[in-house]
């Protein structure tokens, strides 16, 4: 073989010409070598084993992504919409689009509209725009992109070669203060909304806010029973400790914390404590690990330090911790990708494999890699609609076409 083909470039050759080692043409981590293991000896065998046994879970990795599905429980990519991207294309201000969603496997991402504290327009109408934006890119790649609302409907885009995007809200701020506004949203096809963000509302305090209310206020009650009867999951993440267990008195269905982590290896208050991961558990609920580096190790106090970067190996810990205080039954992974999600090893949705591989290497069966992959959080999904028993309502764009 004397041309690598347009995706590649050769790096070397030997004195006869043939080709010894490729690299990608496009700036990715891909290196062919070949090798000679009879030239090697004994000092060479252990590099070339190791070689052969990483193609070998690679492989075993890609088997069982054809056999799972993959959801991703909470990603910021709509806030890049203004930028005018193009979710079809690999676009590098973005860290999920098609292409790195079909190189990593994700079948599944819930993107959601996130909405400031200070905005000039209406939330409630950002809101919209940001559905409407949604159904227009779905519909313009509906060979390969689908809406989706129920867990069901997930397994038969797979099933059909096609990525699915479920919707969400972060910030129950745009509401408006209006409870009808909850049935809108259920009707445009939301599956949680995230009560607050990085300051109180009118529904309950944040993490990051004043304690206005002391935890979730009158009106917010009436959201959460609102929420249960309609069958929207209800989402602590940002929650004030306060408000998160008031809300967990309230739901009558499990809560989910959709991109959260463990307080107990990184005390920041927008993470868990390990009492709040037992009584999330204790109602059927879930914690999803968010990949935001502030979240997963501890940061330095003063301005001019730098901060400390996490891995792909802080994550695991804290899924690790997680599984160990709550039970595989009620983890998952919300990245955070394009809210500031991101770390080495989990850059982008491109690298969602790794994921499953850490996974494999700490012998996790199939059955709860699948949990850890989004089926615990499918499992409350289900749970509240079922408790909701609210019709599919309106069809959106994707689902007229």
């Amino acid at each position: 073989m004397s041309d690598p083909g347009p995706h590649l470039r050769v790096a070397a050759t030997a004195p006869d010409g043939i080709i010894e080692a490729i690299e990608s043409a496009e700036h990715k981590p891909i290196m062919g070598v070949q090798w000679h293991p009879e030239c090697m000896g004994q000092d060479g065998a252990a590099l070339f084993e190791w070689l052969v046994s990483e193609a070998r879970l690679y492989r075993k990795t890609q088997r069982l992504h054809d056999r799972i599905l993959t959801l991703d429980t909470h990603c910021d990519t709509p806030m890049f919409f203004p930028q005018g991207i193009n979710f079809a294309t690999r676009d590098s201000r973005i860290l999920v689009d098609l292409p790195k969603m079909t190189e990593g496997r994700l079948d599944a991402t819930i993107m959601v509209a996130y909405i400031p504290q200070k905005m000039e327009e209406s939330a409630y109408d950002y809101a919209n725009s940001i559905f409407d934006k949604i159904e227009t890119i779905v519909a313009s790649n509906a060979s390969h992109l689908a809406l989706a609302r129920t867990p069901q409907d997930l397994w038969q885009n797979k099933r059909a070669g096609r990525k699915s995007i479920m919707l969400g809200i972060e910030n129950g701020k745009a509401l408006e203060g209006n409870l009808q506004n909850i049935r809108h949203f259920k009707e445009r096809g939301i599956v949680y909304i995230t009560l607050c963000h990085n300051g109180d509302n009118d529904i309950c305090d944040s993490a990051k806010g004043e304690q206005t209310h002391g935890g979730v206020s009158d009106f917010g009650q009436q959201v959460i029973e609102e929420m249960n009867r309609l069958g929207i999951m209800v989402d602590l993440s940002h929650a004030h400790e306060k408000s998160f267990y008031d809300a967990l008195d309230i739901s009558k269905t499990p809560i989910v914390c959709s991109h959260s982590s463990c307080r107990a290896l990184c005390d920041h208050p927008r993470n868990l404590t390990d009492d709040q991961m037992r009584a999330l558990a204790r109602k059927g609920g879930v914690c999803q690990i968010t990949l935001y580096p502030g979240f997963l190790v501890s940061q330095p106090s003063t301005l001019n330090s730098q901060p400390t970067e996490a891995t792909i190996l802080d994550a695991m810990a804290h899924l690790d911790h997680a599984i160990s205080v709550m039970g595989i039954d009620h983890v998952g992974l919300g990245t955070d990708f394009d809210g500031d999600g991101g770390i080495p090893g989990l850059a982008n949705a491109s690298e969602l494999t790794l994921f499953t591989r850490q996974l494999l290497a700490r012998r996790y069966s199939e059955e709860d890699i699948q949990k850890s992959w989004g089926g615990n959080f499918l499992r409350v999904m289900q749970q509240a609609s079922v408790s909701g028993g609210f019709p599919a309502g309106r069809k959106n764009k994707q689902q007229a076409i």
